[in-house]
């Protein structure tokens, strides 16, 4: 419990401050919270899963905050090609593979032994979805972008 409440702390501060975090990341956090939310919520009336506790949801926004900010920080560094291909592919196992990797760790640090969430693949699900956040352009895109922002 007391690493969530100090990894939660962390992740808002990160997200504040952070010149690479605006407005739009977050709201995509907050949207994938709410989705698993939702999930573990019918899964408890329905399957009967564990009720998600208050700790639980809080684990939830850690879990996919991380995730996200890994995949923004993944796509500052090899932003997401124009064209699809075999380098989307590469670069999608490449974010995968390793952020399956680091939410296990999350996943012990967090719920210890007897997880009842699957931490671990919500975490490399965040960081999929976060690594789309910059697109590489094109000289002509930059061009374009650099005319716009001369005539305003």
């Amino acid at each position: 419990m007391n690493w969530t409440i100090v990894l939660a702390g962390l992740v808002v501060i990160l997200y504040l401050f952070h010149p690479w975090m605006n407005m739009k990341t977050f709201q995509k956090v907050i949207g994938i919270t709410l989705f698993l939310e939702i999930f573990y919520l019918t899964g408890y009336y329905l399957m009967e899963w564990p009720f998600p506790t208050p700790i639980v949801l809080v684990q939830l926004f850690v879990v996919s905050g991380m995730g996200v900010a890994l995949g923004v920080f993944f796509s500052r560094f090899w932003p997401l090609p124009l064209e699809k291909g075999f380098e989307r592919i590469f670069r999608t196992f490449l974010i995968a593979i390793p952020s399956l990797g680091f939410g296990m760790g999350l996943q012990v640090i967090l719920q210890g032994a007897h997880a009842t969430q699957a931490i671990y693949l919500i975490f490399a699900l965040a960081a999929w979805l976060g690594s789309g956040r910059f697109v590489r352009e094109t000289k002509a895109d930059l061009a374009h972008k650099k005319r716009l922002e001369g005539t305003a």
